[in-house]
């Protein structure tokens, strides 16, 4: 176990060495947190007028079709954001770990030649966030653990779909059980590797910390301008660290797929490290 969280947290540690060559692409996690804000605010009509999101905490909403059907719509275009400005990510690496210099342009133009793949996912997984919310509606504390750990068996099976969306044009059904294949041969470094990168996004969060809570206190005190300076400051920092830990991330993503499907080791990974770690078919 320790083995493989060290195996985890040098792997993290070199995606984001790799994210030092292409700064640019900082640029996608940004754009879709913008994107995601962007249809929040377009929805904020609907799902206050349907009261969709207080029907489903009080367990009502599962009985309300237009209910239903707004926050469907929601999740599906939320999704389809997310997973297309990450499937342009992975492809920007696919593109450096094969030897070339991927630009922004080219992340997105790979993501718009998948926009079908992209599209069927978004409907797969805002179909699978619906029923989880109704489960978590059902009941305030079974409900909620039930959908928690669906969710986490939920994610971790489909921890590799976005590569396979990009690579191998597959469709969602067959881009689930291609990640499942993957994570049953990888799921130890997988795992640990994603827990390592998120605990680097914790501690790279930290100096944002350090400056928001100080500020709080100040504004409670009686000193508002110099506290909403350093809670500025801070949700910037936090911002900057959220940005490169999602990058990163996407970077360990395709780097860990490439070696389980292909056999090839990123060069800017360590060879060794990576060959005695994963086992591959």
């Amino acid at each position: 176990m320790f083995q493989r969280l060290s195996t985890g947290w040098q792997l993290a540690c070199q995606s984001f060495r790799v994210l030092r060559l292409d700064k640019e692409l900082l640029l996608f996690p940004l754009l879709s947190g913008m994107a995601c804000m962007l249809v929040l605010a377009s929805f904020a009509v609907p799902l206050w007028y349907t009261d969709s999101m207080a029907g489903l905490d009080d367990g009502n909403g599962a009985n309300n079709p237009v209910a239903i059907v707004v926050l469907f719509a929601f999740y599906a275009i939320n999704y389809f954001v997310i997973v297309f400005f990450n499937s342009a990510l992975v492809a920007c690496a696919m593109i450096r770990f094969k030897g070339g210099d991927p630009t922004v342009s080219d992340g997105l133009r790979a993501a718009s030649r998948r926009l079908p793949q992209i599209a069927g996912w978004a409907l797969v997984s805002a179909t699978v966030g619906l029923i989880l919310r109704i489960i978590e509606s059902r009941s305030e504390k079974v409900g909620k653990f039930i959908a928690a750990l669906l969710g986490m068996a939920w994610t971790v099976t489909t921890y590799f779909v976005v590569p396979i969306l990009v690579v191998e044009k597959a469709g969602p059904v067959d881009a689930c059980q291609r990640s499942v294949a993957i994570m049953k041969r990888t799921w130890g470094e997988s795992l640990s590797a994603s827990f390592s990168a998120g605990f680097i996004n914790f501690l790279l969060s930290l100096p944002g910390l350090l400056l928001i809570v100080p500020g709080i206190f100040l504004i409670a005190s009686g000193n508002p301008p110099f506290g909403i300076g350093l809670i500025a400051a801070g949700a910037v920092l936090m911002l900057l660290a959220s940005l490169v830990s999602s990058a990163a991330n996407a970077i360990l993503l395709a780097a860990i797929y490439l070696y389980a499907t292909e056999g090839d080791v990123p060069e800017y990974f360590d060879r060794n490290l990576i060959a005695h770690s994963f086992s591959r078919t």
